[in-house]
């Protein structure tokens, strides 16, 4: 570690600034929501930031129906699961489209030929792959006495429309303005011709499959999908459509590779149904810290049937619901007694049966004024064991990490490292002023070979507000 010489002003006087007594911790995400799920519409394995369902139905389409035997019957997963995450107050969400496909099978985007007589002008092919572009109505209107063609593109209420005389102005159009096709390249020779047709593909060349998957078991994919949300600033994270009995190991490798990575969050799953007995099954199976099982179920409403009926739908999108309930939430403040924005529930459990989970370690829901989170609990047995002493501590790691990055690379001695514990005690003392913790102590050292090899340890020990641990957090920066 070492620090540049400062600058020459005059001969014989230099000027050196140093800065580190005013270095302080930048903002901290606390309710970034990571997601994974099956659509037919948008990127393929790629993460995608959104900010509300409008813009998550715009990108990833919209939901199929609500299948009669869901947890038979493959269906759609990502978009029913974005829709719960904002309905409980999620406000960025880092969504990744997977699909489940054979090794022989190509997902195909939608096209149209857009022509003039029996002759293929240029084609038309939706943004991106899967069976949404289906349903888009395309008319061509060719143009009388030298008038412009007039092509109209209708998805839903959605509807764009575009006019030129010729081949080439048409495709131009396109590719400026729409955001359901792009236009290929024009035939040779044709440029100056007007269109006067189009024509969709064939049934059998038409957009998709969507590669939703069967439920009875995780698709491989979903763990490709989950990689990629490994280095992006999440602090919770769902698995769209799948209960704890099925993504539960896939979640749990994702949390451990993420905590050693410096990157912690807290996975919110749903139990694999509403009855006691198989969510018992999911609580023997799971004790973790940074894992939080959801029951029972919730009532939706499901906009591709006619007349938007409610549906059941199972736990897992509870958990959904329960997590953008929990990204706007503060780090401390606790999930007990919240309520959650939903219809209704798929079951009404007793009191002894609440009672029952709670010793379970499931977090329920319940009705009470509405509809509620009975209790804030993670699935651990020991300090973590509520959700707000998990996001408090996870939230201190940050904020070190974060104020100490500044001095890597300076010099590792008594005045820097003072420096250092300066601005980690002051990010400190707001967590007490703002009720994160009820109080802590602070050590920042090196010993004489740590000082050489550029090693600086810091150790806190936190008292989070509502816990009566204290919670010891070592780490070494270097």
């Amino acid at each position: 570690m070492g620090e540049t010489i400062g600058e020459l002003i005059i001969p014989g006087t230099y000027i050196e600034v140093r800065a580190e007594g005013l270095i302080g911790v930048g903002g901290i995400a606390t309710g970034n929501v990571g997601v994974v799920g099956t659509a037919n519409r948008g990127p393929l394995n790629e993460v995608v930031i959104l900010g509300s369902y409008a813009e998550a139905l715009a990108v990833f389409g919209t939901p199929d129906p609500w299948p009669a035997d869901p947890a038979a019957t493959a269906h759609l997963t990502l978009v029913r699961t974005l829709e719960q995450l904002f309905a409980g107050g999620a406000a960025t969400v880092f969504a990744v489209r997977v699909a489940s496909l054979a090794a022989d099978v190509t997902m195909r985007a939608m096209t149209w030929r857009v022509t003039a007589g029996a002759t293929d002008l240029f084609t038309l092919t939706a943004t991106s792959a899967g069976s949404w572009a289906n349903a888009i109505q395309a008319t061509l209107t060719a143009g009388a006495d030298g008038a412009p063609a007039r092509l109209t593109l209708q998805l839903g209420r959605i509807r764009e429309a575009f006019e030129a005389t010729t081949a080439t102005d048409l495709a131009r159009e396109v590719n400026q303005e729409s955001s359901f096709v792009r236009a290929g390249a024009v035939a040779a020779g044709q440029a100056a011709t007007a269109p006067t047709g189009i024509t969709p593909a064939a049934e059998a060349n038409r957009g998709g499959p969507d590669g939703s998957g069967a439920m009875g078991t995780l698709i491989p994919e979903i763990a490709d999908g989950l990689a990629l949300l490994e280095g992006e600033e999440i602090n919770i994270l769902v698995i769209a459509g799948y209960g704890a009995d099925t993504a539960g190991g896939a979640a749990l490798a994702h949390l451990e590779r993420t905590e050693a990575a410096g990157r912690e969050r807290i996975a919110i799953l749903g139990t694999r149904s509403d009855q006691l007995a198989g969510i018992g099954q999911d609580a023997a199976a799971i004790s973790n810290g940074r894992i939080v099982l959801v029951a029972p179920g919730i009532q939706a409403t499901d906009a591709a049937r006619a007349g938007a009926p409610l549906v059941p739908l199972p736990p897992a999108y509870a958990a959904a619901l329960v997590a953008g309930k929990l990204a706007a939430l503060a780090p401390h403040v606790s999930l007990t007694n919240k309520d959650v924005a939903t219809q209704g529930l798929t079951q009404l459990y007793t009191r002894a049966q609440q009672k029952q989970l709670l010793q379970n370690r499931i977090m329920v829901l319940f009705r009470n004024l509405g509809f509620r989170a009975l209790r804030g609990l993670t699935t651990d047995t020991g300090p973590f064991r509520q959700i707000s002493v998990r996001r408090i501590v996870d939230y201190a790691k940050a904020g070190v990490r974060k104020g100490s990055n500044p001095y890597i690379g300076r010099l590792n001695n008594p005045r820097v490292r003072s420096a250092l514990r300066a601005t980690l005690d002051g990010f400190l003392a707001q967590m007490v002023q703002d009720e994160m913790l009820t109080a802590y102590t602070l050590d920042v050292s090196a010993t004489r070979r740590q000082e050489i090899e550029g090693i600086c340890s810091v150790t806190m020990t936190l008292q989070p507000t509502f816990s009566i641990d204290f919670i010891r957090v070592t780490m070494i920066l270097q």
